[in-house]
């Protein structure tokens, strides 16, 4: 969009505020610094990026048991949210028994656990206890600290290294 000279004094302040001509007004002054733009761009376009990792896969110990008896063992949880850990604490079962709240948090964030259309908090209260204990801990581990692994040391050459607390088989955790 061209304007004429007579009209840019009347319509600067809706183009700067456009933001359509405010950015090219301002190189065309010195244009031997344009080049040097892509320059400093191009390191951060080839810069590796990490995505925030949000879900994690696990693999129950035993398995949930369904009305059926199927047994749906792998599963994916996501991180939790502030309100995934507030809105339990409204509940009246967890009100009643405290214990309850990882129940109704575990059934919020599991997004999937086998071939099961839906995860909620009357699949996580049927499960043995130990995959319950299971996925409090993965819990712990995907939200605390943000990540499954922790730094360790060799005990017998005292070299630093990290290991994969989150193992989706039994052994690897």
């Amino acid at each position: 969009m061209r304007r004429s000279a007579a009209k840019a004094p009347a319509s600067a302040p809706q183009t700067a505020a456009a933001g359509a001509d405010f950015p090219r007004s301002a190189p065309a002054a010195a244009s031997a610094e344009a080049p040097a733009a892509p320059p400093a761009a191009a390191p951060l376009d080839t810069a590796p990026r990490q995505q925030m990792r949000t879900e994690f896969p696990f693999e129950l110990p035993r398995g949930y048991v369904d009305d059926s008896g199927t047994v749906h063992k792998d599963g994916v949880m996501r991180l939790a949210t502030a309100r995934d850990e507030l809105i339990p604490l409204r509940d009246v079962r967890v009100q009643e028994n405290p214990a309850y709240l990882s129940v109704v948090l575990l059934g919020r964030v599991i997004t999937r656990l086998g071939t099961l259309a839906m995860v909620h908090d009357g699949v996580v209260e049927n499960m043995f206890a130990s995959d319950l204990a299971f996925l409090q801990d993965f819990y712990r581990q995907i939200n605390a600290e943000g990540h499954t692994r922790a730094a360790v040391e060799c005990p017998h050459c005292s070299e630093p290294f990290e290991v994969e607390l989150g193992g989706s088989r039994l052994g690897e955790s």
